[in-house]
């Protein structure tokens, strides 16, 4: 039988909107748009590294209450509010995501408040980071 976990943050947009941060269906995991707002203090860093950072953080968090963790990250989209910002938030990305190497889709939407500079969007599959991964390269 699949086994389907909803896991909720406490968030009040994940009850206004009626969604969870992440649904787990086995082995697959897909966690929702996160932004960097600091569980314990309740703000988010206006720095683009340290709120890039904490969204991966809160993320990990998520991750973590399945038996998952950044590292078993397949697949990342990330949303961007200024163009500008760009070669920053994949720098403060790059810093923590090197070496796991997921697919990933930059873009640049508007976001739900003028405050979030970043919001991530993760799929990963528990396991994958014990996983026997071959890395290949070839030119397109």
């Amino acid at each position: 039988m699949t086994e389907i976990f909803k896991l909720k943050t406490g968030s009040k947009y994940e009850e206004h909107g009626s969604y969870s941060r992440l649904v787990a269906v086995d082995n697959l995991i897909f966690v929702s748009n996160t932004a960097g707002r600091n569980p314990a203090t309740k703000l988010i860093p206006e720095d683009l590294t340290e709120q890039t950072l904490q969204v991966l953080s809160n993320i990990g968090r998520a991750l973590d209450a399945v038996g998952a963790c950044l590292e078993d990250v397949v697949a990342a989209r990330v949303h961007v509010q200024f163009a500008e910002d760009i070669d920053t938030i994949m720098a403060a990305y790059g810093q923590r995501m090197r070496g796991i190497n997921p697919t990933l889709t930059m873009t640049c939407p508007p976001l739900g408040s003028a405050e979030y500079k970043v919001e991530i969007e993760v799929t990963a599959y528990r396991g994958a980071s014990r996983a026997n991964v071959k890395e290949m390269s070839i030119t397109l």
